[in-house]
């Protein structure tokens, strides 16, 4: 399901371009500084039938600079963007590397990570986002990192020509926390809980995606109980994100009740995952080789309680979505094309909302997906929020239904085995990847006699961030809030 390419730098950007097709895309470009020199890594993601795969070009760069492969491929440019702030490599052929997670105050002061052997430290330039619209009549409004309600901290300038956005500018330096770096210090169980505490409310997510990438380079098989109860805490988990676009959308349209009734569903979702585990976010059940241990409370009492949030959930569902004042706001607004979203390897909800059909759970099954029969929902043609919205809708009704198949499975057997152990000495790279709430996740791992050499991660809100400047097609000002909640992005994993 993976392979591995290495090439020269001067052929690097034609491989990758000559190696996707009509159903592939680019799903993550990486870079890593070693003592052997820098890589550059493409990861493509190809939507093959039955079942994808994964391919890795890689390149060992020389100079200071490279090709740039958003010539070739749009949704690259952000990554150059990442890797230009952070290792000072560039990009040539392309516009300006504008700053995104570390915006430096010039040329002349170090990249991000040249700080950690070096006594220099940069300057960090904290001025506005430059602009990009101007003229008569064009208004600039910045909006963030500091935002009213409990956001978290991005950097927006929200460009207006009367009350049209005819810009967006995007920049997540302040979020920015060296992750991938701080891997590099940690034990293999250590890691673990870094990966859980990336995006919070992915915790499971990004524990899976993890324990997966180790799980594949040590071949070890997982018990089917343990991958029955990861699937569990997996769709719990997108049940509770999908949930809070609901609260963050009935807010922006002043829907109180329904905002009331779907802040109280995703509260009760989250206290079962407690009952479940002891902890709302998931945290410390997925494990490398399986969970820690298995259910902590009756679970026939849990399916009693899904049963009876199932049935009051649709009926606020069929309610909200048959409200015209609630639907006016999402028909038609931040509209994403398919051609765009394709372009910028747009993943999850998103991408389905524009006519994309690929979900990780099917395209390249993993765990208990295969084992549970998992279809994904129906691809949306229209790509506005009320797309969005829709797709969400189905897969919270999926994801009820996947955590109820799997916990009759589970049933309240204490003596299943909920954990393999792994092999002591782990070597090698290897790729572990999920379906997280907001999309693709991927995690590649380098590790050399258990010391973890490199941890690169691709946050499926990396993606869909980029693509969001590009829904604003004639909307206005107060729909920036719909557009925004429908793309339900998790700043800390697009900064790192």
């Amino acid at each position: 399901m993976i392979e591995f390419h290495n090439v020269s730098t001067a052929e690097f950007r034609e491989v990758v371009r000559d190696r996707m097709g009509s159903s592939s895309r680019l799903a993550a470009l990486w870079g890593f500084d070693s003592p052997g020199g820098f890589y550059l890594r493409a990861l493509l993601s190809h939507a093959n039938e039955p079942v994808g795969s994964y391919e890795l070009v890689t390149a060992l760069v020389h100079e200071i600079s490279y090709d740039a492969l958003s010539v070739l491929i749009p949704g690259a440019q952000w990554y150059e963007r990442v890797i230009y702030d952070l290792y000072g490599i560039r990009a040539e052929g392309n516009l300006p590397l504008k700053p995104l997670v570390f915006p430096r105050h010039s040329t002349d002061d170090p990249p991000m990570t040249h700080q950690v052997s070096s006594s220099v430290v940069s300057r960090i330039n904290v001025s506005s986002l430059q602009r990009k619209a101007v003229g008569e009549g064009v208004f600039t409004i910045p909006y963030g990192p500091v935002r009213s309600g409990v956001f978290e901290s991005i950097e927006y300038l929200v460009e207006t020509f009367g009350e049209d956005i005819s810009h967006l500018g995007v920049r997540v330096f302040h979020k920015h926390r060296g992750i991938e770096k701080r891997f590099e210090a940690l034990n293999l169980m250590e890691a673990v809980c870094l990966a859980e505490r990336v995006e919070g409310v992915a915790s499971v997510a990004h524990a899976t995606a993890f324990c997966h990438a180790i799980e594949n380079m040590t071949g070890t098989e997982v018990p089917e109980s343990a991958e029955l109860l990861r699937l569990v805490h997996a769709e719990l988990e997108r049940i509770a994100n999908h949930l809070d676009t609901f609260v963050r959308l009935t807010e922006g349209a002043g829907q109180a009740v329904a905002n009331a009734r779907f802040g109280i569903y995703k509260e009760e979702i989250l206290r079962m995952r407690a009952r479940l585990c002891g902890n709302r976010f998931g945290r410390g059940v997925v494990v490398i080789g399986g969970v820690s241990e298995g259910p902590q409370t009756n679970v026939d009492d849990i399916l009693s309680e899904l049963d009876s949030l199932e049935l009051e959930m649709n009926r606020d569902i069929d309610r909200l979505m048959r409200t015209p004042s609630f639907l006016d706001r999402l028909k038609g607004a931040g509209i994403l094309s398919r051609d765009l979203a394709r372009q910028q390897g747009v993943v999850g909800p998103v991408a389905r909302g524009s006519g994309i059909y690929e979900d990780q759970r099917s395209s390249k099954p993993y765990g208990a997906y295969a084992k549970l029969g998992f279809s994904p929902a129906s691809p949306r043609i229209e790509g506005d929020v009320l797309a969005r919205q829709q797709v969400r809708v189905e897969e919270l009704r999926t994801s009820i239904s996947l955590t109820r198949d799997a916990l009759i499975r589970i049933g309240n057997d204490k003596a299943s085995l909920w954990k393999s152990e792994s092999t002591e000495s782990i070597s090698g790279v290897s790729l572990g990847w999920v379906e997280a709430p907001q999309g693709e996740l991927v995690y590649m791992i380098e590790i050399e006699q258990n010391h973890i050499n490199k941890v690169s991660m691709r946050c499926p809100s990396f993606c869909n961030l980029s693509a969001l400047p590009l829904a604003f097609n004639g909307d206005i000002l107060t729909d920036f809030v719909f557009i925004e909640a429908s793309f339900s992005l998790i700043i800390s994993g697009v900064a790192g």
